[in-house]
């Protein structure tokens, strides 16, 4: 998990704005937005790339839990403290980092203004060592095969 990482695998990428631009942004995108970035989706379903993506309601329905040893404080939304906020995610299959950056630099632009988009891979089983146990991977298979479940409408 060093510098070098960067290789085939999983992407988290997220776009981020400043809070005030996320109620009015997507909340009323418009038509052209959407057609925009339906588009560019449709470019990465066919390039074998997007696995998963969403946008995300603005901060102001949203809550924050901070951990400090065992306590846990709870912070309604919105959060007046953040200068920018996460709006929007999507999680690709990319062969290198150089991939995964080339593809955002075609995206549309997801907010009106100025918005930024993170590339962050995201951690494979095999990235962990020996501390990740035979059982802990089963575990971890058996939680999210249930999950897969239910995103197919399982019960819960």
């Amino acid at each position: 998990m060093n510098g070098q990482r960067w290789k085939g695998g999983r992407y988290a990428i997220h776009d981020s704005c400043k809070s005030d631009q996320r109620v009015r942004g997507r909340g009323n995108a418009s038509e052209q937005s959407f057609t925009e970035m339906g588009k560019f989706n449709e470019e990465l379903v066919n390039a074998g790339i997007l696995l998963e993506g969403d946008g995300l309601h603005p901060s102001s329905k949203g809550a924050r839990v901070r951990f400090s040893g065992n306590n846990r404080t709870l912070s309604e939304g919105p959060f007046a403290e953040t200068k920018e906020l996460v709006a929007g995610y999507w999680i690709w299959q990319c062969e290198s980092k150089k991939e995964a950056i080339e593809w955002v630099k075609r995206c549309p632009n997801p907010m009106p203004g100025e918005s930024e988009i993170e590339i962050r891979q995201i951690y494979e089983a095999d990235d962990f060592g020996a501390e990740f146990t035979p059982e802990l991977r089963e575990q971890e298979q058996r939680v999210f095969a249930k999950a897969e479940q239910l995103k197919k409408g399982g019960k819960r």
